[in-house]
């Protein structure tokens, strides 16, 4: 199955309580902090709520 790599780019201060969460199930805490995850469903749909915090990159 392909990967995923998630970048955080923007800051989390601000941001809904649901998106803080989805941050944090990611695996990002800071801003340019990386991590990498399977590229399913579950995935894309955490991704698809925080879409303008993080940055996608196909591995």
């Amino acid at each position: 199955m392909a990967k995923l790599v998630i970048k955080q780019k923007r800051s989390s201060i601000g941001i809904l309580p649901n998106q803080r969460k989805t941050l944090a199930a990611l695996g990002l805490r800071k801003i340019n902090s990386e991590r990498e995850h399977e590229d399913n469903a579950v995935t894309r749909g955490m991704i698809n709520i925080v879409k303008h915090l993080v940055e996608v990159v196909k591995k």
